[in-house]
């Protein structure tokens, strides 16, 4: 078993031939996230006992001419926002600290049935409200490339147990970056589905209309193959659907386009290294013989206050629920509602979240919802108009995925304008409810990873995967 050099589809293949068994497969994965997680906290929990007994299952299945699965044995760690029957999950919050999960999240059941072995729950900026996984309750998670910098958030746990070699694959949430941003700071595949594409049943609400699922993975195919499980419509979920994905000509590069927007490239935002490594990527494809084409997605300036409006407005609406009555409940207060709502809210959320919940009640509030939420929304239009209209022209965009290289842990924690930033080249996508892809820049060993980014048009999925592998293939 060459542990440094498996991915998904090798590490399939070992078990299904018998080199190695799941079980085996298993405990060194186990052993690597139990030696790790002190230095780098990837994970809120590792279910051992239960990991073991699923790897013990399938390789009787195995052993007996069952049907092996998709992800027959593999280590997936998954984000602690997602519910898994039985056990605890939190969402990165001490108010949900004791609160057990009553049922699957229906990506978890399609994990399962693929054959999946989940190895535990993983650290995320609180309700998945971050951009540097710094404002979790159970601590910051390290960067593993450099313990000295953030993995990125809300999704940073996912991304540094996969970059960290502690499971080989991952889920996380994306509602304006959370999985491209971590992706791209931990070196590391990360993708962002159209909306609607994967279902949400099971997974703990921030942000209704910009939320979306998605997987991580050591390579563009690990990715895909996850994608591949979890994707598709829901009855559960009535955001979700099915949709024929065509894949663009990959093996005729001359008849390929790709768009440049220059909104997102703007010199006096982007450090030297991001600059450089986006130059030396477009030349890539350029090379390749793909077409190159600039374009212009002018409402994209908007994108970061518009986002802001919305996601505020739906935090604080989604957020509602935990109140100390349900989820979290609070068995030593006897008077007053308010107070219940006092001590379980004033005591349980952290600051971000707060502020994200009553920035959300203002622009909500009687006199300001005109204002701000309904403004926001046909901001949105105009942002998913321009993407429209340069797709029209172009099959991809290509952009960085953040205008700097990871950042030092403590840099950003106290001007939360300038942490929102962060999310300034991702957020367009979710509003316009597009899949976008995060890939490692190649060539930058020994250095900090860039990530850069792929953007599809709408349930284009494939495409991003297609040429992803292109891209890593050569």
């Amino acid at each position: 078993m060459d542990k440094k050099n498996l991915n998904i589809k090798s590490a399939r293949d070992g078990i299904i031939a018998g080199h190695f068994t799941a079980h085996e497969l298993t405990t060194e994965y186990l052993a690597e996230a139990e030696a790790k997680n002190s230095e780098i906290n990837a994970y809120i929990s590792i279910d051992r006992e239960k990991a073991l007994t699923t790897a013990k299952k399938i390789d009787k299945e195995i052993k007996d001419g069952g049907e092996a699965g998709p992800l027959c044995g593999i280590p997936l760690a998954i984000k602690d926002n997602i519910l898994i029957e039985g056990g605890i999950c939190t969402a990165g919050s001490k108010l949900l600290k004791n609160y057990t999960a009553s049922y699957d999240a229906t990506v978890i059941k399609k994990l399962k049935n693929a054959g999946a072995v989940v190895m535990g729950k993983t650290n995320l900026d609180e309700f998945a409200m971050g951009s540097s996984n710094e404002n979790s309750a159970f601590g910051a998670v390290k960067n593993p490339i450099d313990i000295e910098r953030v993995p990125g958030g809300s999704s940073g746990g996912s991304a540094a147990a996969v970059a960290a070699g502690t499971a080989l694959g991952a889920l996380g949430s994306d509602t304006g970056g959370s999985i491209r941003l971590p992706a791209g700071f931990c070196g590391v595949v990360g993708m962002k589905p159209t909306y609607g594409r994967v279902s949400r049943f099971g997974v703990m609400a921030m942000a209704s209309s910009l939320d979306q699922i998605g997987p991580f993975g050591k390579t563009v195919a690990d990715a895909e193959a996850i994608y591949t499980v979890i994707k598709g419509e829901d009855k559960m979920d009535a955001t979700s659907k099915d949709a024929t994905e065509s894949q663009i000509a990959i093996g005729n590069p001359g008849s390929i386009t790709i768009g440049i927007p220059k909104e997102f490239f703007a010199k006096e935002g982007m450090d030297k290294e991001t600059a450089e490594a986006m130059e030396e990527t477009i030349n890539f494809f350029r090379s390749s013989g793909m077409k190159i084409k600039e374009v212009s997605l002018p409402n994209s300036k908007y994108a970061l206050s518009v986002y802001y409006i919305i996601m505020f407005a739906e935090v604080s609406t989604n957020l509602a629920k935990f109140d100390g009555i349900r989820y979290s409940r609070t068995e030593d207060v006897t008077d007053s509602l308010l107070e219940i709502y006092i001590k379980t809210r004033g005591a349980g959320f952290g600051d971000e979240v707060k502020r994200r919940v009553l920035l959300g009640t203002f622009v909500l509030s009687a006199g300001y919802y005109d204002a701000y939420y309904t403004k926001a929304q046909k901001v949105r239009q105009l942002i998913r108009n321009d993407f429209t209209k340069a797709f029209a022209e172009v099959d991809v965009l290509l952009s960085p995925v953040s205008p700097t290289v990871p950042f030092k842990l403590g840099e950003k924690t106290d001007d939360p304008i300038k942490m929102y930033l962060s999310d300034i080249l991702t957020i367009p996508v979710n509003l316009a409810g597009l899949p976008a892809i995060s890939i490692p820049v190649k060539g930058r060993e020994g250095k900090l990873p860039i990530g850069f980014q792929l953007i599809g048009k709408r349930w284009h999925d494939s495409d991003l995967f297609g040429m992803g592998k292109f891209y890593e293939s050569l």
